[in-house]
């Protein structure tokens, strides 16, 4: 569990980008629902609150506020009557909420309204920084989306401006409670994968596969993946997102699993690719053992400084060489036939977090390396994928003891 201390730093970080005059609303959200009166589940809060507070509990907001030199904070969450408690649970007490949080001021949800009219009644301040993230135009609206519009009509004289920018720069580098999360959910992430590998057989079903590393992950408390788990067998494993998981897995098929646990709201993102059968073909061996060079490729070139992109660009230069020699390509620019994603992506409160792929690394950068190459006319997809932290001279591997190695993996099997 991450240390109040750390939310108390985080937020003082945002509050000095903040300009005078200004106030942060951060909403934690609420689960739609499914049907009646039945909501999706486990809800999963928004992340800019979540990393600045602690709290994970729906019906809940955080109020920032900058005037004149003095700082005002205020985390509101709900409280409900003991009747409502018998039906829908306990809610967090104020005296839980500020052990988590580290905010001395905690209210009713029910006086969120009150105490926002009472901060801009003296006409103050001039804007409202409100988290109204957009990763598309077809997003479904969140809180803070309807809230703007209400805003709006009501105090036109305030402007409304984004923080996520000014979030998104802190949330890159991660502090130390960050990465012990990170370190957390690899390691249950890995149970789930040598349980997989443990009891993989020819013939059966993507999702009996998938059940060991859902067994792996519930068995430890954790009800929470990183993302829907991609459990593909042969030819259906040149699809990048193929997330169906319901046909049977053929002798002698390569299987890839791309998958993680998420961990204190931080992700894992794992895949390994191993054979059905616990015994790779010999073109199998051949083309894993590319995919394994373009891995340590990228590996060596990571370092401040270095983006993304020009990761990749290493990752495309070594197969451009290496199927060349294998006569699988002639000219460099058909790697895209076989390679057709991105090597990296940064790692953190969200599986592909936030930050722009053009930001220059620096120490604290968690991100994935992944190469991958897909044959499909041979019916292959193979992909191997490890998360690591930069550091001031190079990376940590944080998920190297999660078996990849041709050997290590057909070693493994032949203990089933």
């Amino acid at each position: 569990m991450t240390e109040p201390q750390a939310y108390i730093e985080r937020r003082r970080r945002l509050l000095e980008l903040l300009p005078e005059r200004s106030f942060a609303l951060l909403f934690a959200g609420q689960a739609p629902y499914m049907s009646g009166d039945h909501p999706y589940s486990p809800f999963h809060v928004n992340r800019n609150f979540f990393y600045l507070s602690g709290i994970a509990q729906e019906h809940s907001i955080l109020l920032l506020a900058k005037l004149d030199g003095q700082e005002q904070m205020v985390l509101f969450t709900e409280h409900v009557s003991p009747t409502e408690e018998k039906w829908t649970g306990k809610r967090l007490s104020d005296d839980q909420a500020r052990s988590v949080s580290g905010i001395e001021t905690i209210q009713d949800i029910a006086q969120f309204e009150g105490t926002l009219g009472r901060l801009l009644r003296t006409g103050e301040y001039e804007q409202l920084y409100l988290d109204v993230e957009q990763d598309n135009w077809a997003q479904t609206e969140t809180s803070a989306h309807r809230f703007a519009r209400t805003f709006r009509d009501k105090y036109p004289a305030v402007s409304i401006r984004n923080p996520y920018p000014l979030i998104c720069r802190l949330r890159t580098v991660k502090d130390d409670g960050e990465i012990k999360q990170i370190r957390e959910a690899l390691r249950i992430t890995k149970d789930g994968i040598l349980r997989m590998m443990q009891h993989a057989k020819p013939g059966m079903k993507e999702y009996e596969l998938e059940a060991h590393f859902d067994y792996a992950l519930r068995s430890q408390g954790v009800r929470e993946h990183a993302f829907p788990s991609i459990i593909a067998g042969g030819e259906r494993a040149t699809v990048l997102h193929y997330v169906t998981n319901d046909q049977a897995i053929a002798e002698g098929d390569l299987v890839l699993c791309d998958l993680g646990a998420a961990f204190g709201g931080y992700s894992a993102d794992i895949t390994r690719t191993f054979p059905i059968t616990g015994k790779f073909s010999d073109r199998q061996r051949q083309l894993y053992e590319i995919v394994l060079k373009a891995m340590e490729a990228t590996f060596a070139a990571i370092r401040p400084g270095v983006t993304l992109a020009e990761l990749n660009d290493v990752t495309k230069a070594t197969y451009a060489r290496e199927l060349k020699a294998i006569g699988l390509i002639q000219e460099d620019d058909e790697v895209s036939r076989y390679y057709y994603h991105s090597v990296s992506h940064r790692l953190g409160l969200d599986t592909h977090d936030v930050g722009s792929p053009k930001w220059p690394l620096q120490p604290g950068d968690v991100i994935t390396v992944e190469p991958g190459l897909y044959v499909a006319e041979e019916g292959i997809g193979i992909r191997i994928e490890d998360d690591v932290v930069v550091t001031a001279d190079g990376y940590v591997n944080l998920s190297e003891d999660i078996p990849k190695r041709v050997e290590d993996v057909e070693r493994l099997m032949t203990l089933r």
